[in-house]
């Protein structure tokens, strides 16, 4: 047996021995690139500490990971598909690692965004070849249970990044979890050369490289102004970029419609089962992001949990997705994916409506149902919709199709992130000011406690240690009368510390439910919508040719003759790939 694999698949004429052992590899790659956002949350706070970071800092050194992640995935999917997915995975890898050596050593809020930068051109590359060499590698009856497993690692990774990045910072600094990365992309390159066999499309065109460049402007454009608009008001940037991501955008389906081989053929939009599938993993992440944003901010600072307490809180989030992806695997086969998509869009709606019961007197344990049915959800909604987008792409095509599912999940975590975080934001501020009225207080205090809950409860240490000095001046005060002037204004201002703590807590915990509602509406909107779009029928149907409602399934002839899963025009999908 060869150390490195070099013949594809689709030469050897039967199923890949190795492939199991290959995909805990495509687990592997994807499970770092999602666990560098997730870890982030809860090493945000010691990286503010130690760079002295602004909010707008701490804003873009998070997104500047998302906005060249989300962008560049399309044109880099069609990219590894001409010329090789596994160079794609590897050289996405080293760019993805190198980015993160450079992380830990710099020493300024530019050079983290830089990095983050970088980390997420990797992150580009390594997400759509995962899923390509997935459904390139396996056989189509084992490719559900394969991209079920693909799909629980991004649900633990999404519990694990705050845990690793805990557990490193009980002994070591934020850069840590920078240098995490490392040896984990080391075994994964050496995995990919050793278990991955090499893909590419056997006949694939010159890539549409203009629809491709602008599929990066729109993309991009339209993930600034999510994060831009939002958080740092609607000013000329924001403006501009939404104006720029429309423009763009018109371009690229006129771009796309006319050409003959383009990166992406916007007619699958029409397909139901594909449609459907990619709005119910939008706006499934749009909750989960949103919920997970604010949840870790809950249990760091109104619970006062740190960091490796935190990570360990969210595992049952990790427990819960095995879980639903075990069910997911019984019974879409069984009563089809309708049924198992829209009961996890139900789940998530129920799990954020369960978070409107938060409140400052809220322990833990209100925490656990909803991570727990929250776990579920994702487990259960997610494999059957990444499978159905993958597909309905022709094996020419499998690292298109493995973009657009990315950047569907991409765009709904930004839209989570922005629109829910805004949401808190201003209910936040709201809250504490009422709170807060009356409370003698000075200004800018109040006005820098409504900045966020990190900095309310940074006030709050604040006047209490302002509080602390003033009685030991009173101790050590040799005239009685400024004695007890002193001691009078430290009880007012200790008082006024306690009372801004508690004010904090209650308003973010209002701030939470609120967020949640909304969160939960939003996606109940949604569960209706994708249950309506996606068709009715099981995998006999499917199998069958048909689903229930009498459309042609993907694989199986159609009444012409021509197979129903051929590209546009009617080219047959072409074999998965020759080596490169």
């Amino acid at each position: 047996m060869r150390l490195i694999v070099k013949e594809p698949v689709d030469r050897t004429g039967v199923p890949y021995a190795r492939r199991w052992w290959a995909l805990l590899v495509l687990c592997l790659s994807l499970l770092i690139i999602v666990m560098a956002n997730t870890a982030l949350t809860v090493a945000a706070p010691d990286m503010t500490r130690a760079l002295g970071l602004t909010s707008a800092d701490l804003q873009w050194v998070i997104d500047g990971y998302t906005v060249p992640y989300a962008a560049l995935m399309l044109l880099l999917g069609a990219i590894g598909d001409k010329y090789s997915r596994r160079g794609a995975l590897v050289l996405g890898l080293l760019v993805f690692g190198g980015g993160a050596v450079a992380g830990s050593l710099v020493d300024s809020a530019g050079g983290v965004i830089t990095a983050r930068a970088v980390m997420g051109v990797g992150a580009a590359l390594i997400m759509p070849a995962t899923l390509s060499l997935l459904a390139a590698t396996f056989p189509r009856r084992e490719r559900a249970r394969a991209i079920t497993l693909w799909t629980a690692t991004a649900g633990l990774a999404i519990a694990a990044g705050p845990l690793v990045a805990g557990a490193l910072l009980e002994r070591y600094g934020w850069s840590s979890t920078f240098l995490i990365n490392v040896p984990i992309v080391v075994l994964a390159l050496v995995g990919a050369f050793v278990l991955v066999p090499p893909s590419r499309a056997a006949r694939r065109e010159r890539v549409d490289h203009v629809g491709g460049l602008l599929s990066v402007v729109w993309i991009g454009a339209l993930v600034y102004t999510i994060i831009e608009g939002p958080h740092f008001g609607w000013g000329a940037n924001a403006l501009t970029a939404a104006g720029v991501a429309a423009v763009a955008l018109v371009l690229f389906v006129v771009q796309e419609l006319r050409h003959p081989r383009p990166v992406l053929d916007l007619r699958r939009f029409a397909d139901r089962r594909f449609a459907g599938s990619n709005l119910a993993v939008a706006l499934f992440f749009l909750a989960v992001f949103g919920a997970f944003y604010y949840l870790t901010q809950h249990l760091q600072f109104v619970l006062g949990y740190d960091a490796l307490e935190t990570g360990t809180r969210m595992l049952p989030l990790a427990g819960a997705v095995f879980v639903g992806s075990t069910l997911t695997g019984y019974l879409t086969p069984r009563v089809g994916m309708r049924v198992t998509v829209t009961a996890g869009m139900v789940g998530g709606t129920t799990a954020l409506a369960l978070l409107t019961r938060i409140d400052a007197a809220s322990s833990y344990g209100d925490f656990v149902a909803p991570l727990l049915v929250l776990g579920l959800a994702i487990g259960l909604a997610l494999s059957p919709c990444t499978d159905a987008i993958m597909g309905a792409f022709p094996e020419s095509e499998l690292g298109v199709g493995g973009a657009v599912n990315d950047t569907s999940l991409e765009l709904g975590g930004s839209l989570g992130i922005a629109v829910l975080g805004s949401v808190l934001a201003s209910s936040y501020s709201s809250r504490l000011s009422d709170a807060t009225a009356g409370s003698g207080l000075p200004a800018d205090a109040l006005s820098s406690a409504q900045d966020s809950v990190g900095a309310g409860y940074a006030v709050a240490q604040g006047v209490g240690e302002r509080a602390r000095q003033l009685a030991e001046q009173a101790a050590r005060a040799a005239d009685a009368t400024q004695a007890g002037e002193l001691k009078a204004q430290a009880e007012q201002l200790a008082s006024g510390a306690h009372r801004m703590a508690d004010a904090v807590a209650s308003s973010f915990s209002g701030a939470v439910a609120h967020t949640s509602l909304i969160g939960a509406v939003v996606l109940g909107v949604g569960t209706v919508l994708v249950a309506v779009l996606l068709p009715r029928g099981t995998a006999a149907d499917t199998a069958a040719g048909t689903d229930a409602e009498g459309a042609a399934a993907p694989g199986t002839p159609a009444e012409d003759g021509t197979p129903a899963d051929a590209g546009p025009g009617g080219r047959e999908h072409e074999p998965a790939g020759t080596a490169r």
